[in-house]
């Protein structure tokens, strides 16, 4: 398994075309649902069973109303105090019923939502961990962890509650229609004059409400992606006394949170106190229409009132309606606001789960055998932008059990060369092939089980000391774990620790020193026993004495594995069997550490210049290139 560090290439700022433009409004609700049916399907009939009691809650708030009018003009009228009794009990009895009905279907409904959450979260963790380096180089930590909490927390509220008050809503609403038709068909019309206001209201709030909680989630992605990268560079904003400038940038970033939230507030609370101006104007429509039919019936003369009669109850129960029917449409309208956050948040959930990797595997690809160790680079052209390649026409070869060492300035493309053995980047031209086997055409995992990798910049995982370096290897045995760790002369210091292998090291290893971390992170890719060993800058934080124990360690456990060695400290490869130079992206020279002096070429500048200042080491350093060369001629000579 890959015995990884942390390391990494910066991501630049801004969205990335993730979180910019709008969203697409047409037929995007129905896109989005459709795809969550998907995840909701299991739980179907849990949806359906909480569906049905909404309605039975429902019909048992709409029966209230009613009884109300039944008790009015059948009994309280006719003082039929036995037949009072009996609808009282029965009005009783329905709230009880009500009371049951609510709290069955929001357990079962919140149930199916928790465990459809589960299952959303869970894809989208697993889809993140297959997406190739590309798309980390674009987007920030933060606005990840954005998509994964804040996004399906929206959608959350959506399933294990606005399905249920959606339901509920609706029937509420069609019931209320039909119960006021039957009753009085001209009353029913007066209350709807208002019907026509409420749809205008809702389209001009809607449009504009979608518009700004898509800019809430957007921005809330900011304040993630601002606090991730502050919280993770603490220690390094402290020593540049960063601290006022950060804290500006981030009031700056929760600033703009904190206005579109202002916002997408305003236009909802706007919106409340319209639909209640709306909802008293048919209210004072339905009681001077009805006072004015009770007044015609009790034979008070007005002149102008329409003819008809009204009974008390029927007045009573319709002005409960009204009031009922605006009721649900205010709850449908905070709910829309609750549903434009859900879409808008599952919409850029499935942005991320429609994110192809860009290394994967192909569809014919093959288990990759146990290999020897045979690596071939054959006119690798590598790009990471489209158009700017960073290596030209690399060609390298490693035959098994040789160490191959990596040296150039920095930029030069050393680590692109192991990113790409390792298929972290697919080759944008040429060919990778290890014992003849094109690494595409290979499973990634097969790969990858069998290359280990110490990254300069060293990723501790959140644990003990024990679990990282198990990480590669889950069913290694103590015994195991002790052993590596004593070949890379990591076990005295962990034996000194206060809880020896078993130290909690804390998120990225805080409580150790950098050179600590790197043993553990070396210790960790031994005990993975790869047949192909990369370290990228592995010993950079080691002190020489360190250095020199696991160089040592290193000559050992090197026999028959092919190893890739990157390192700016030219004396920790001298005794590399091939040395490739690489500037600008090209192989510019390649022998072992006494033919490269001896050319006095690139490798020969890039040793000097580490004993700059130094006149006698320099010296001494070409003294020792002429006698390579005369070595190297007379060696020739001799063979011929």
């Amino acid at each position: 398994m890959m015995g990884m560090g942390g390391g990494g290439w910066g991501r630049g700022g801004g969205h990335h075309g993730f979180d910019q433009g709008e969203v697409s409004l047409k037929d995007l609700d129905t896109k989005v649902l459709t795809r969550l049916w998907k995840y909701m399907r299991p739980f179907r009939w849990h949806v359906f069973t909480a569906a049905f009691l909404m309605i039975v809650v429902s019909a048992s708030n709409l029966a209230g109303p009613y009884l109300l009018k039944v008790a009015i003009d059948d009994y309280i009228t006719n003082k039929n105090l036995a037949g009072l009794n009996m609808i009282t009990l029965l009005y009783l009895a329905i709230y009880v019923v009500n009371w049951l009905g609510q709290y069955w279907q929001q357990y079962i409904i919140s149930w199916a939502g928790q465990n459809i959450i589960f299952n959303l979260r869970r894809d989208l963790f697993s889809h993140l961990q297959k997406l190739g380096l590309r798309f980390y180089d674009k987007l920030e930590a933060g606005r990840i962890m954005s998509r994964v909490t804040n996004d399906v927390d929206a959608l959350n509220n959506l399933l294990t509650s606005g399905l249920v008050g959606l339901i509920n809503d609706f029937f509420t609403i069609f019931g209320i229609i039909f119960i006021m038709l039957q009753m009085d068909f001209r009353l029913a019309l007066v209350s709807f004059i208002t019907l026509p206001m409420l749809v205008y209201a809702s389209i001009w709030f809607q449009n504009r409400m979608r518009m700004a909680y898509h800019n809430v989630r957007r921005r809330i992605a900011d304040v993630n992606a601002n606090l991730q990268e502050s919280i993770s560079g603490i220690r390094v904003s402290q020593a540049f006394t960063r601290e006022d400038i950060n804290s500006q940038r981030f009031d700056e970033t929760n600033q703009s949170n904190l206005q579109a939230n202002l916002q997408a507030v305003s236009l909802q609370s706007a919106f409340f106190p319209t639909v209640d101006i709306i909802g008293s104007i048919g209210t004072a429509a339905v009681l001077w229409y009805g006072g004015l039919q009770i007044a015609r019936a009790a034979g008070i003369s007005v002149t102008s009132s329409p003819t008809g009669a009204l009974t008390v109850g029927v007045l009573v129960a319709f002005l409960n309606y009204v009031t009922r029917f605006f009721m649900p449409i205010r709850d449908l309208t905070q709910l829309y606001s609750q549903f434009l956050s859900a879409t808008v948040s599952t919409e850029r959930i499935f942005e991320f789960l429609d994110e192809k990797p860009d290394v994967a595997d192909g569809p014919k690809a093959q288990p990759l055998p146990s290999i020897q160790g045979y690596v071939k680079f054959e006119d690798v052209t590598f790009a990471y932008v489209e158009g700017q390649p960073v290596l030209h026409e690399v060609n390298i070869e490693a035959t098994p059990g040789q160490t191959i060492a990596l040296v150039g300035p920095t930029g030069a493309g050393k680590s692109t060369v192991i990113n790409l053995l390792s298929r972290f980047y697919e080759v944008t031209g040429g060919r990778i092939t290890i014992d003849g086997h094109d690494i595409r055409d290979v499973t990634l995992e097969s790969l990858r089980s069998q290359l280990g990798i110490v990254l300069q910049d060293t990723f501790l995982f959140s644990g003990t000391i024990k679990d990282n370096i198990r990480y590669g290897r889950l069913d290694a045995a103590d015994g195991d774990i002790q052993r590596v760790a004593r070949t890379v002369n990591a076990d005295p210091f962990i034996q000194h620790m206060p809880q020896g292998y078993d130290t909690q090291v804390q998120e990225r290893g805080s409580k150790i020193s950098v050179g600590q971390r790197q043993l553990v992170s070396f210790a960790r890719a031994l005990l993975a026993d790869p047949r192909i060993l990369i370290l990228d800058e592995a010993t950079s934080s080691v002190d020489a004495y360190t250095e020199l124990l696991i160089q040592k360690a290193l000559d050992k456990l090197l026999e028959g594995r092919t190893a890739f060695i990157i390192a700016h400290r030219l004396s920790t490869i001298r005794n590399a069997d091939r040395i490739y130079v690489i500037d600008g992206g090209r192989v510019v020279e390649e022998g072992t550490h006494d033919e490269l002096l001896a050319k006095e070429g690139k490798y020969y500048e890039l040793y000097a210049k580490q004993f700059a200042g130094q006149e006698e080491a320099q010296a001494k350093l070409r003294e020792t290139a002429e006698h390579m060369r005369a070595r190297l001629e007379a060696a020739g000579a001799s063979s011929d």
